[in-house]
């Protein structure tokens, strides 16, 4: 006999690899993964090593991407910049969706004043610009990547946990979690073993686009200042050291720039790809 779940899963990737750019946004964002993994195998220069009778050159032989004011190999910035987006990206997720589990969960599984008390709580900080916030704390710790996880991820646990408590609260109604109940489960075994599993694949989607705003949001503090501190290779900190100069060496702001744009871009794409797959009315066309 055939498992259910297998043949499930394998629809699901099937649907996600018709999906039009799901299947070009997975590759670019391995590829994306893969320099970061690699970068100090990759970068043909020390990312910080300068040379200043050079400063401001355009690509050549040597520095594909051209150097910036002060010499450095754009290009080995560049791939040792991803790892900080990585890290932030991959980081501020995995605690945000942490903190939400816990507090989402328990919050939309028990009800009553659990869920009272998490839904006063998430309407304080939401009462506030995220951004706001984020400039706020990262001003007052200083500027470093450890930071910036926490100020992104104290501040983007609300959504994941407000999502998570909305699935669980739909599907502890369902007909198996009432069996299960019947059958003498206790509350944490249906919890972790019926509800969430269940309740997975929405989050997996929010996890996905999170990764995205967090690379954005880690780039645009940088960018002010309040990211990770000087001489790190932040694409944020790249944009505002070329700012300066669009108008003579307009390359050293357009490549982390451009960097950017694909990143959050082909991230967008497979969580595209990934909600069209999960989406249940994808079969019956």
């Amino acid at each position: 006999m055939s498992d259910p779940g297998a043949a499930s899963n394998g629809r699901v990737i099937a649907r996600f690899l018709r999906h039009r750019g799901a299947a070009a946004g997975l590759v670019v964002t391995a590829a994306f993964l893969l320099a970061a993994l690699l970068a100090p195998w990759l970068s043909p220069f020390d990312p910080n090593a300068q040379d200043l009778e050079s400063g401001l050159s355009g690509a050549s032989a040597a520095h594909w991407l051209g150097q910036d004011k002060l010499g450095r190999d754009l290009l080995s910035r560049l791939l040792h910049g991803s790892r900080i987006s990585v890290a932030v990206g991959l980081g501020t997720v995995a605690v945000s969706l942490s903190i939400g589990l816990l507090a989402g969960s328990a919050s939309g599984f028990f009800g009553g004043r659990t869920d009272h008390l998490f839904m006063r709580i998430c309407d304080v900080l939401m009462a506030f610009p995220g951004i706001l916030l984020a400039i706020g704390m990262t001003a007052a710790m200083g500027p470093s990547l450890r930071n910036v996880l926490i100020a992104l991820s104290l501040l983007g646990w609300v959504g994941y946990a407000r999502l998570i408590r909305a699935q669980v609260m739909k599907v502890k109604e369902m007909e198996f979690v009432e069996s299960a109940r019947a059958a003498g489960s206790p509350p944490a075994r249906i919890l972790l073993f019926h509800v969430l599993p269940n309740a997975f694949s929405p989050i997996l989607v929010e996890a996905t686009f999170g990764i995205s705003r967090a690379i954005v949001a880690e780039a645009g503090l940088s960018f002010l200042g309040l990211g990770v501190a000087p001489p790190a290779p932040s694409w944020g900190a790249m944009i505002a050291e070329g700012r300066h100069f669009l108008f003579v060496a307009p390359h050293i702001a357009a490549v982390p720039g451009v960097a950017i744009m694909v990143a959050v871009m082909a991230f967008n794409l497979v969580g595209d790809g990934l909600r069209d797959a999960f989406d249940v009315r994808e079969e019956i066309r």
